[in-house]
């Protein structure tokens, strides 16, 4: 594949190629305060999910109704977790297995749709989904369940390139939305629960052309190339893998498998990074970095300029893979991140300190706290599975039950920040497990876990809970429980709203200060997606995708059963308010 020099690709060259493009590098600067257009997921690079539009507000939400609704059709109803994007009269909504839809904003009408030939031996570890799309140029761009990357023209669907990013048979996958910073193409990569290698790769969006990769796990090099595809100054953003014993620091995972967010202000790119492979951490002594963390990157060369490592020689399947969304605090600019591992963290954006981090859920066993000084968990070392070589006959370790349980306090539902309240908005699940080790071998494109698991939940009467969460104080200042667990996104808009929707069917619209509930609708199947909001003419419309799956059927033990009711579906609903 040819390959061309970074340097000769800087955002202003990028934008030079693009300058008769329709969605610009200018133009998704300011993405997070455009209200005709959603141009990126999070509704704007940095993540905060809010949106300045108030004409939908906390006095008349309870007006909203149905504009239209649109199917996705076929059999293949399941894992609906995708973010629409919105430019130009169409929306751009990614659905399972691969498949792409342009649909006409005003009618509700298909324009077009590119669906993925996929191969038999896919092996997605938490379903058939994808979360969403990038925009850039005339191009439409996403990735699929067999690890490629497709540009479309946003115009007629048509393929503009295509790109394999890795071997779908050793367990790569891709699910995330790719992310442009700064005029770089941004993306990573699922599977680390096969034994990948987890790392971020840039490309240029308008040639798909390959231009550095940062593998995030400690023993593997970074590399950059020069226009003739050849590699050069590959050392400079590599370490050695001191962390790692022996050679598993070749099938590490520390996947990137949730995609990344990037702040104009630092001028960095925000990935978190999955569970070290594999689950049983008496294989692998160490904190085995880059895993269980975030990395902060150098959107030009690729360099990790800061670190944070969440859970150090991680043994809960606790992936830091969570979103990382910057705000401003105080007079400085930090990140909010709601770890797996049941911890809120803040820290500095620019430097990677630690400001703060507090629990925002009930339950935690693995750790009493996290030391604010040098940043690292208070580990309950009797909350960590046992090894199995000194289990009974060498078969299973001390099984021991944990909270949270593998699927996180937090999952891939991305969280909100209003700009409003200063608070953030935090879709949590209380449940744990009963978790132990197994003895386990490499095998490329097999499961790679060396533990077995059982999902319980916490309470009798909620799993899921949203949560109102103050950065500076820790507090939790209001919740709102839900029966089934939490597991599509939020927003928060100028109108003093928190949209956010429920396995049980329901889009929900709650008083950002208070929690009350204002407004639900009933879309038909489990909503697992987050919601999104533009303005066309003088009116306001909020969308969601719809469609019960993701990981919690496939993995959620007990708690599967409880949900085993609820039907599948793939659709999306979009809302305006009344005009009677």
């Amino acid at each position: 594949m040819k390959k061309i020099v970074i340097a000769s690709l800087a955002a202003g060259s990028l934008l030079s190629l693009a300058q008769a493009a329709d969605v610009t590098t200018a133009m998704l600067k300011n993405a997070a305060t455009s209200t005709d257009s959603v141009l990126s997921f999070g509704i704007g690079s940095e993540g905060q999910r809010y949106s300045p539009l108030a004409q939908v507000n906390t006095k008349n939400v309870g007006k909203l109704v149905p504009a239209w609704s649109f199917s996705f059709g076929g059999e293949k109803q399941r894992g609906q977790e995708s973010q629409p994007l919105i430019y130009k009269g169409k929306m751009f909504v990614t659905a399972s297995y691969s498949r792409i839809f342009a649909i006409d904003l005003k009618t509700g009408a298909k324009l077009w749709k590119y669906e993925h030939r996929l191969p038999d031996g896919i092996m997605p570890c938490c379903d058939v989904v994808n979360r969403g799309a990038a925009l850039y140029g005339n191009l439409v761009i996403f990735g699929t369940l067999d690890a490629q990357l497709v540009a479309l023209d946003q115009d007629t669907g048509k393929i503009v390139w295509k790109e394999k990013v890795d071997d779908y048979a050793a367990g790569y996958s891709m699910t995330a939305a790719p992310l442009i910073a700064d005029g770089v193409l941004l993306t990573g990569v699922s599977g680390g629960e096969f034994g990948v290698v987890g790392r971020v790769e840039a490309r240029n969006p308008l040639t798909g052309e390959l231009l550095w990769t940062r593998p995030t796990v400690e023993g593997h090099m970074g590399h950059r190339y020069d226009k003739d595809g050849k590699e050069f100054d590959n050392g400079v953003t590599g370490t050695v893998n001191k962390s790692w014993p022996g050679d598993l620091w070749k099938t590490g995972g520390a996947s990137t498998w949730m995609g990344g967010t990037y702040d104009a202000k630092t001028g960095l790119a925000y990935f978190g990074t999955g569970n070290p492979a594999p689950w049983n951490s008496h294989l692998r002594p160490g904190d085995n970095l880059y895993s269980s963390s975030t990395v902060a990157l150098d959107v030009k060369t690729g360099q990790i300029k800061w670190a944070y490592q969440n859970t150090p020689n991680d043994s809960w399947d606790f992936d830091g893979a969570n979103e990382f969304v910057t705000f401003d605090m105080d007079g400085k600019r930090y990140g909010g991140k709601a770890d797996r591992n049941g911890f809120f963290y803040v820290i500095d954006a620019n430097n990677g300190k630690l400001q703060n981090a507090f629990p925002f859920v009930k339950k935690i066993t693995w750790a009493s706290g996290i030391d604010l000084k040098t940043g690292r968990p208070n580990f309950i070392a009797a909350n960590r599975p046992g090894d199995p070589t000194k289990g009974e006959e060498g078969k299973k370790g001390t099984t021991v039950f944990s909270a949270p349980a593998f699927l996180g306090a937090k999952n891939q539902m991305p969280m909100a920040y209003s700009q409003q309240t200063g608070l953030f908005y935090v879709p949590a699940n209380e449940w744990g497990m009963d978790i132990w080790n197994e003895p386990i071998s490499y095998k490329k494109g097999g499961a790679f876990l060396g533990a077995g698991f059982t999902i319980r939940p916490l309470f009798d009467d909620y799993i899921g809970a949203l949560r109102a969460v103050d950065p500076k104080t820790g507090k939790i200042v209001w919740e709102a429980k839900n029966t089934a667990p939490l597991w599509g996104g939020v927003m928060t808009t100028g109108g003093g709203l928190v949209f956010y929707g429920t396995p049980e069917g329901f889009l929900k619209a709650l008083d950002a200060k208070s929690g009350k509930e204002l407004w639900k609708f009933q879309t038909g199947s489990g909503v697992v997606a987050p919601p999104v909001t533009w303005q066309d003419g003088d009116t306001q419309y909020v969308a969601v995708v719809s469609g019960w799956g993701g990981a919690v059927p496939l993995w959620g033990g007990e708690v599967a059963k409880k949900v085993n009711f609820l039907e599948q579906g793939g659709s999306v609903w979009v809302f305006k308010l009344s005009s009677k």
